[in-house]
């Protein structure tokens, strides 16, 4: 094997209580990496066509990449995907913390999870050694509860978890899974998918060193990290969230369900407030010098344990300005509540928010919300609200089922209100500010994701993000709202470039640009390698996640955005800007080009499928 991998993946068949491991050569491994390439190759080999996502038949991937657990900042990744209780399509996560490092230094480059547990088990990973245990104890427990009991019975303080709580445990189509406390794999339901096989934890403690090809050259991307901290150093002081006024005037920040413009309380929910007020220090993940993950601690009116962090920027949008909240120990109460039951805080904050303008509305009542006045600004109706989800109690076992799902339930034209995309709920970016922003959350696989998605604001005059692409050919910059050729080339790219990453798996918070990574990547395996060569790898893993979705249904027509974007918003800097449908569709049309794909359907062609080695 190349350096940087085990050349192993342990399969685990919760219904036969099975535990196996599977060989994986070089040349599997350079073809699709690890993390989502790892993840797209197995859900298209694996998966029967027409599964339930819930089913015993969906298959949960763990997949570390290359740069998982080697000494680099950036580097303590991993990716989950499943088939997806919520979309029913593709589903893929990337997740931060120590959980991923240590599964490689316990000797495995991925966990493939079938079946399901007749009853509540946990997988136990020690240094090449796997078993099934009982969990019953554990079952209903959050998830600070079910780590510490795990730590206690195995007897190592240091093992690291990766685990669901309650909304998991009740399939609420959201939930996610927490690697420790703070840190989420939060989007598509993938923890849904673990509670779905009676799988509460997976506990790993290793102690291998990881061997690389080059390590003082691998040194070198360390140095130059540190000796560049102005491209990193918002991040080691506020965190994500630091721009929140900008936000608010610029029109990117989400209001009142994406409808609104204005929200003068932007400064007190931002990461400034919360450093000021109730942060109490920064930590990191593994290898990382960047310590951007804050830790909050609130005594009154709410109190909120400082092991479960603190709220990021998705977290303080979605359940601030969103639902009209300017309450910011709420809304730490709420990230709390969420890490604890192993929910999505985007498309929680997104859910809500929805039932609030449905309440608005009267398409629900207090006779629906079993009394609680679900009205745009009710901090304690949010916080609320979270319990109710996650336990799948009255109104909230309605909303446990997504925005999408809720809509077609209550009827009345309330899928007006739901912002998703194949149902997916919208992260709290903007698109009808940035106008590729909306082409890019259309054609993910895996629905509305800014992370993979251009960020049309940073490419419009020279820096840093400009510099990063400047490998790919992208030179100049480009206006937010231009959705040309260029801008679509451009999207393209970097879609690309940050699939890439989640192959690695790299962090995007670390600035290395295009040629950097392949640099990387070279030093840690030996490879002759370039970006050229690693955007392959990229466009293989779209085309093979679109695959997915087709097999499963999904045509052109499920790469759309909500009704609201070709709208103006009511008020604010975005009231006269929105969507032109006919030009957005030329967009999407040309990025289909691009990417070798039937221009009008979105299919790949038989000689891209053949081009890409995945016919």
């Amino acid at each position: 094997m190349p350096y940087g991998y085990n050349g192993k993946i342990l399969r685990v068949d919760l219904s036969r209580g099975a535990i196996s491991v599977d060989a994986v050569d070089e040349l599997f491994c350079r073809k699709y990496l690890g993390g989502a390439g790892f993840v797209s190759y197995f859900l298209l080999k694996e998966l029967r066509q027409g599964i339930d996502p819930l089913s015993p038949e969906n298959k949960l991937i763990f997949a570390l990449g290359p740069v998982t657990g080697v000494p680099l900042p950036g580097s303590g990744r991993n990716c989950v995907g499943a088939k997806s209780p919520l979309t029913g399509g593709y589903a893929k996560s990337e997740v931060g913390g120590f959980w991923g490092a240590e599964l490689k230094h316990a000797g495995y480059d991925a966990i493939i999870v079938e079946g399901k547990a007749e009853n509540p088990v946990y997988l136990w990973i020690h240094d090449e050694e796997a078993s099934i245990r009982d969990a019953s104890h554990l079952w209903g427990k959050n998830t600070e509860e079910t780590q510490e009991t795990i730590r206690a019975e195995l007897g190592d303080s240091l093992i690291r978890v990766a685990v669901i709580g309650p909304a998991g445990e009740n399939l609420v189509r959201f939930a996610c899974i927490m690697n420790g406390l703070k840190d989420a794999a939060g989007r598509g339901g993938t923890g849904a998918v673990m509670g779905s096989k009676n799988l509460k934890a997976i506990a790993v403690r290793g102690h291998k060193r990881l061997q690389v090809a080059e390590p003082e050259r691998l040194k070198e991307f360390s140095h130059w990290l540190l000796a560049n901290q102005q491209l990193w150093n918002s991040f080691r002081e506020f965190g994500t969230g630091a721009a929140m006024e900008a936000g608010a005037a610029s029109g990117n920040l989400p209001i009142r369900n994406f409808r609104d413009g204005e929200f003068p309380d932007a400064s007190k929910i931002s990461a400034n407030a919360i450093r000021d007020t109730i942060r109490i220090k920064m930590e990191s993940c593994y290898a990382c010098s960047v310590r951007c993950k804050k830790v909050v601690k609130v005594d009154e009116p709410y109190s909120v344990d400082p092991t479960y962090g603190g709220p990021e920027y998705e977290t303080l949008a979605a359940l601030g300005s969103n639902c009209l909240i300017s309450d910011l120990k709420a809304i730490a109460k709420g990230n709390e509540r969420c890490n604890a039951y192993s929910l999505d805080t985007i498309s929680t904050g997104d859910v809500i928010a929805f039932a609030m303008e449905c309440f608005e509305n009267g398409l629900l009542t207090t006779k629906d919300t079993g009394g609680i006045e679900l009205r745009f600004g009710n901090a304690e109706a949010m916080v609320k609200i979270i319990e109710l989800i996650a336990k799948r109690e009255g109104i909230g076992d309605l909303l446990a089922e997504g925005t999408a799902r809720a809509a077609q339930k209550i009827g009345k034209g309330a899928i007006e209100f739901a912002m998703q995309v194949k149902g997916l709920e919208i992260p709290m970016h903007e698109p009808r500010l940035k106008a590729a922003l909306g082409l890019g959350y259309m054609v993910n696989p895996h629905g509305a994701d800014h992370m993979d998605s251009l960020h049309d604001t940073a490419f419009t005059k020279p820096g840093p993000p400009l510099d990063r692409v400047k490998s790919l050919g992208i030179l100049e910059p480009l206006p937010a709202d231009e959705l040309g050729p260029r801008k679509v080339s451009l999207s393209r790219y970097v879609q690309q470039e940050r699939i890439v990453r989640d192959c690695l798996v790299l962090c995007d918070f670390v600035p290395y640009d295009s040629e950097q990574i392949a640099n990387i990547l070279a030093a840690v395996t030996g490879w002759k390698t370039n970006t050229v060569g690693i955007l392959r790898v990229a466009e293989r893993t779209l085309t093979m996640a679109r695959l997915f979705n087709i097999r499963e249904g999904f045509s052109a027509a499920d790469d759309r955005l909500p009704n609201r974007f070709f709208q103006p918003k009511r008020n604010g800097v975005l009231s006269t800007k929105f969507y032109d449908p006919e030009q957005l569709e030329k967009a999407k049309s040309y990025y289909y080009t691009l990417m070798g794909w039937d221009a009008k359907t979105g299919i790949p062609t038989p000689e891209k499928l053949q081009e890409l080695g995945i016919e």
